[in-house]
């Protein structure tokens, strides 16, 4: 019984790992200059970790109103905390949030919002 279960958390891990990998290859291929902004952006609330832990998310699925952003996650729309805002220039150009999913919820722990074309 332990060496099955062994034997599915290495399997766990490893996939986890290959598609952390295959997104950050996918990052490095495409804007490989961008990979450093990428690791060191930070909100209020932290390091947003890694563009591998980030999403895109297309205009409709992002607001502004009355200087407050709103995202939809999971087809939940969500407040964006004030300290969850990335100040400073988006060099990428797309919005990208860092969402944290836990136990069934979904919170906001980075958020960068593009120019809405």
């Amino acid at each position: 019984m332990l060496k099955i279960t062994l034997t599915i958390l290495v399997l766990i891990f490893i996939t986890g790992t290959i598609s952390g990998f295959e997104l950050a290859i996918a990052h490095d291929l495409d804007h490989p200059e961008l990979n450093g902004w990428f690791d060191h952006l930070a909100s209020g609330k932290g390091l947003c970790c890694s563009y591998a832990d980030g999403e895109a998310i297309a205009d409709a699925d992002w607001k502004s109103d009355h200087g407050h952003y709103q995202v939809r996650l999971d087809g939940i729309w969500l407040e964006v905390p004030d300290d969850a805002l990335i100040t400073e220039p988006n060099r990428d150009g797309r919005t990208m949030v860092w969402p944290i999913r836990y136990g069934g919820e979904v919170s906001v722990r980075c958020f960068m919002p593009g120019a809405m074309t």
